[in-house]
């Protein structure tokens, strides 16, 4: 039986990174593919990000698999309007994805094209989860004519549940990130994943570092980390920052899971509508996503590892697309992989 993908192929540079990545499913394995409108495709359509159908059509399904959303065309300060990131928020809430998957893992052939030194990234190999359903996000917003305020919540439940995540994810160490010296949230947070650990993970290493000095020693010796364990706002922050390392964003893959039910996978850069329609896009972190939704949302463990090693071996031949330093677009850099795939 073939497993059933809705695809959300969003906005910007979505609808040409999605297309390739269907290629290269087809390519290991027999897939049912069916598309919806999300982000800012469906306010044109609909008037919301996220509509009730195509909500209920990603519960049914088997994983979803989501392309970018947003551009400077939904961009709005007043409140009342809707944005294509609250369908964003709005699916992670209601298929209860409260834990994000974001490995950073630099290939060896990329290292040069990292922003930092060879031997600051050589042997990186980290995992950042972040709380994915609360915090500042998803607190209560208020906004007058002179102020504004966005609240910032936790429960300890919500604590528990990803700080487990992490640890059950650790080879040998989690970092724990937050603002203890300024947040209350922060403060129970450390109690929370303190107490988690004393009690269920004893054998792995556990430390605390505040949020400021992680941003720092991403860059300065990411190899100190093994996974990082954070809350939301923190998260989407840092991991942005990590995908630097990889040497473009345009690298960098997600998976948001819950404790049932279908994931979410995407690639971690945004629209990119500076060059959509231009064919230009790397398609590479669409397809890791993919990867990962093979993996950690069908189960398809040797399908996963065939399109990870597809990607590296592309690159090892010298696969670059404009944002690693070359001139190669999609069309090309799809044929690459598909090319390795066959191979295998």
């Amino acid at each position: 039986m073939a497993y059933r993908i809705v695809t959300l192929p969003g906005d910007g540079i979505g609808p040409e990174i999605m297309a390739p990545t269907l290629e290269v499913l087809r390519a290991v394995g027999e897939f049912e593919f069916e598309e919806h409108l999300f982000g800012g495709a469906s306010i044109d359509a609909h008037g919301v990000a996220l509509t009730d159908e195509v909500l209920g059509a990603c519960k049914a399904a088997d994983a979803v698999l989501l392309a970018a959303v947003g551009g400077p065309k939904w961009d709005t300060t007043d409140p009342k309007k809707p944005r294509p990131e609250q369908g964003l928020l709005g699916l992670r809430k209601g298929l209860g994805l409260y834990a994000n998957l974001r490995p950073v893992k630099p290939i060896a052939a990329l290292y040069d094209s990292s922003p930092l030194r060879r031997e600051r990234i050589e042997r990186t190999d980290l995992l950042v989860v972040r709380e994915l359903t609360g915090g500042i996000y998803f607190g209560e917003k208020t906004r007058t004519e002179t102020s504004a305020t966005d609240v910032c919540s936790y429960t300890e439940e919500e604590i528990e549940r990803i700080a487990r995540v992490a640890f059950r994810a650790a080879r040998s160490k989690v970092t724990s990130v937050d603002k203890a010296n300024v947040l209350e949230t922060s403060r129970l947070w450390r109690e929370v994943v303190m107490r988690v650990h004393s009690a269920e993970f004893p054998h792995v290493q556990l430390e605390h570092v505040l949020v400021d000095n992680a941003a720092m020693m991403l860059v300065s010796s990411p190899r100190h980390f093994d996974v990082i364990v954070t809350e939301n706002m923190f998260g989407d922050i840092l991991s942005d920052e990590a995908a630097m390392l990889t040497g473009s964003i345009g690298m960098l893959p997600s998976a948001s899971l819950g404790d049932s039910g279908p994931g979410l996978f995407e690639p971690v850069h945004g629209s990119a509508p500076d060059i959509a329609g231009q064919g230009i896009a790397n398609p590479l972190a669409m397809f890791l996503s993919a990867a990962l939704m093979l993996r950690h949302g069908l189960g398809l463990e040797s399908e996963a590892a065939a399109v990870e090693s597809a990607v590296s071996r592309a690159l090892e031949d010298g696969l670059r697309t404009p944002d690693l330093g070359g001139g190669e677009d999609t069309r090309t850099a799809t044929r690459a992989v598909l090319d390795h795939l066959n191979r295998s």
